[in-house]
C-alpha cells in the first residue's frame, strides 16, 4: 500500500471546490493507503480548536472516518494553522507532528517538514514566525473572543499577501544552505516539504553522496500529492 504526503491545501469556506476535492481524496485515495501525512497548511487559517467554523466540519468528519478505517493520519503545523491542538487531535484521531519528523520508508529515513523553516532568506517572515510560535503570544491570542481572533487573523493574512507581492521570488524559496545543514543534522539523504508551492524533485550532491529534495504543490486549482509505492516516489496532480 502507498504512503501519501500532501500539504498546502489552505482549506477555507471561500473555496468550497478545494474542500470537496480533499473530501474525495480522503474517501477514494487515502482509505486505501498505508498512511497519510499532511505537512502543514491543511487550513487557510486556524484560530483555535474552539472555533465554530461550519465549513470545516466535513473536513474534521472525514479525518475522523479515516481514523475509524484504521488509516493513520499525521498532521504537521503550517504557517497558517499552527494553532491546531489537542481538541483537533481528539476530534479527528490525527497525530500532530513537530516541526521535523523522520519517516522510515523501506529502511531509509525520509525527513519531512512544512518547509517554512528552510526559507531563512525571508527575515521578516522568520521574525513573525518566532512571534506567533511563542507560547505566551499564543496563550494571549487564544484568550481573545473568537470574533476578535478572526479579525486579527484576517489582518495578518492581508499583511502577508501584501508583503509576499513585494518580495523577490528567490527570498521566499528555501535556502540551499539551510536544506543541506538540516539534512546533515538529521542524517538523511531525502527531504520532503511543502510551503513554497513549487512542486518538483531536486537532486544534488551532499558531502559526496546523492541527495534528493521533494517539494509538494499547493491545492489551488488541483490536488497535489507525493506517493511512496514501496520502492520509489512519484508526484501526482489530480
Amino acid at each position: 500500500m502507498a504512503v501519501l504526503f500532501i500539504s498546502d491545501l489552505h482549506l477555507d469556506g471561500a473555496r468550497p471546490e478545494t474542500v470537496e476535492r480533499f473530501l474525495r481524496f480522503v474517501d477514494r485515495r487515502a482509505r486505501g493507503a498505508e498512511s497519510l501525512y499532511i505537512l502543514g497548511d491543511l487550513f487557510e487559517a486556524w484560530i483555535g480548536d474552539d472555533d465554530t467554523n461550519d465549513a470545516m466540519k466535513p473536513v474534521i468528519a472525514a479525518l475522523a472516518e479515516l481514523h475509524k478505517a484504521h488509516v493513520p493520519c499525521a498532521v504537521m503545523h503550517g504557517n497558517r494553522d499552527f494553532l491546531l491542538g489537542r481538541r483537533f487531535q481528539c476530534a479527528t484521531g490525527c497525530r500532530l507532528l513537530g516541526d521535523y519528523e523522520t519517516v522510515d520508508l523501506a529502511g531509509e529515513p525520509l525527513l519531512v517538514t512544512h518547509g517554512d523553516l528552510l526559507c531563512t532568506g525571508d527575515a521578516e517572515y522568520m521574525a513573525l514566525r518566532r512571534t506567533v510560535r511563542d507560547p505566551a503570544w499564543q496563550k494571549n491570542f487564544l484568550a481573545k473572543p473568537i470574533a476578535e481572533r478572526r479579525e486579527l487573523a484576517e489582518r495578518l493574512r492581508k499583511m502577508s499577501r501584501a508583503e509576499t507581492a513585494a518580495k523577490p521570488e528567490d527570498i521566499m524559496d528555501v535556502s540551499q544552505a539551510a536544506v543541506e545543514e538540516t539534512m546533515r543534522r538529521f542524517g538523511v539523504r531525502r527531504l520532503l516539504h511543502g510551503h513554497t508551492h513549487r512542486p518538483g524533485v531536486h537532486e544534488f550532491e551532499l558531502d559526496g553522496s546523492k541527495a534528493t529534495r521533494i517539494v509538494l504543490g499547493a491545492w489551488h486549482g488541483g490536488g497535489h500529492a507525493a506517493i511512496w509505492d514501496g520502492r520509489s516516489f512519484s508526484l501526482e496532480t489530480f
